[in-house]
């Protein structure tokens, strides 16, 4: 068996929008998804358009940090 870091890890999802009206205390909520990346073939952050329920479109949704 190989020892050491998996290469395929989870990785959660964030919503740009959400994020940004957060800062303005009018938003309902922030819209996550938890997906799985290759660590080898993706080593930059992921960013991957979603639908987001509380913005009712379309967006950008960046990897976070755990």
């Amino acid at each position: 068996m190989a020892k050491g870091k998996h290469v395929r890890v989870k990785v959660i999802l964030e919503c740009i929008g959400c994020v940004r009206k957060s800062l303005n205390k009018g938003s309902r909520g922030v819209s996550r998804y938890i997906t799985q990346k290759n660590r080898h073939n993706t080593p930059s952050q992921l960013k991957l358009q979603k639908f987001c329920p509380y913005c009712y479109q379309y967006t950008i949704h960046g990897e976070i940090k755990k």
